[in-house]
């Protein structure tokens, strides 16, 4: 379970994916959210689900690794597409359960929030897949710049957001060591009622918080010993600047969100 979480992960590689400016990435990711958000019908969500496996397919990531990253939310998914269908009021009544009624708009919001949901993971790890945290904090720096001028301390944000981005696949990798030590010492994380399989984490939780933290000291440590000061006075050894690919993904990117918006009119 804990090798299918890719959150973090960097694919590195010569694509027009990741050749792109990562400020044009996270635009057009929030462009992506903004569309799903106002698709109301299963036409928009294909022609969404089309546009991310063009993505997929230009970045040569691999529909595989997206799925993947899927797995440790299955349950968040399936849990919210129940709720949905449950407890989503209606006029045509499907079936029933009891108290619980099942209605073609419960089925309908079910569908459509698990569409929702998936495509939103994948287009946002599609996006760390493409792009190296550098190139992260350096493109979500230069994207809230304005907010200097109010005192905003965007550099170290942008920072704190690089910085975790990439230790989560340094701590899952450290969290699979620990489970398979504490299982050679004969400790059972299955078993058990959810009580039980709680309190069987504790020995998990204590080790890897304790290296968490011997991690950041060490790197606290190597920051201050670079002379590390915040971005006051930093230059950069690449400065981002906008190509025509950008300029080409943004308007392509406004108007798969626009045509959306509006065949939401439509429906």
């Amino acid at each position: 379970m804990l090798k299918d979480i890719t959150l973090g992960q960097f694919f590195p590689g010569d694509t027009v994916a990741h050749r792109l400016d990562p400020r044009t990435k996270i635009l057009l990711v929030v462009l992506y959210i903004v569309a799903l958000f106002c698709a109301k019908s299963l036409l928009a969500y294909g022609i969404l689900a089309a546009v991310l496996a063009v993505c997929v397919r230009i970045s040569r990531v691999g529909i595989k690794s997206l799925v993947r990253g899927l797995k440790p939310v299955v349950f968040i998914i399936v849990f919210t597409g129940i709720l949905n269908l449950f407890f989503t009021p209606g006029e045509h009544i499907l079936a029933e359960l009891g108290f619980l009624r099942i209605s073609a708009e419960g089925l309908q919001n079910a569908v459509f929030m698990v569409l929702r949901i998936m495509l939103l993971i994948m287009g946002t790890f599609l996006m760390t897949y493409t792009t190296s945290p550098i190139s992260l904090t350096d493109g979500l720096e230069r994207l809230l710049g304005g907010l200097k001028k109010i005192h905003v301390p965007v550099h170290e944000l942008a920072m704190i957001m690089s910085i975790a981005l990439r230790f989560i696949p340094t701590l899952i990798e450290e969290t699979d060591k620990i489970m398979s030590a504490q299982k050679a010492r004969g400790a059972d994380f299955e078993s058990g009622n959810i009580i039980q399989k709680a309190k069987a984490l504790i020995p998990i939780l204590v080790p890897l918080f304790i290296s968490a933290f011997r991690r950041a000291d060490e790197l606290a440590v190597a920051m201050e010993c670079r002379c590390y000061h915040g971005g006051e006075g930093r230059t950069k050894l690449h400065v981002l600047q906008y190509e025509g690919r950008d300029y080409l993904a943004l308007a392509l990117g406004l108007a798969v969100t626009a045509g959306i918006i509006v065949l939401r009119q439509f429906t």
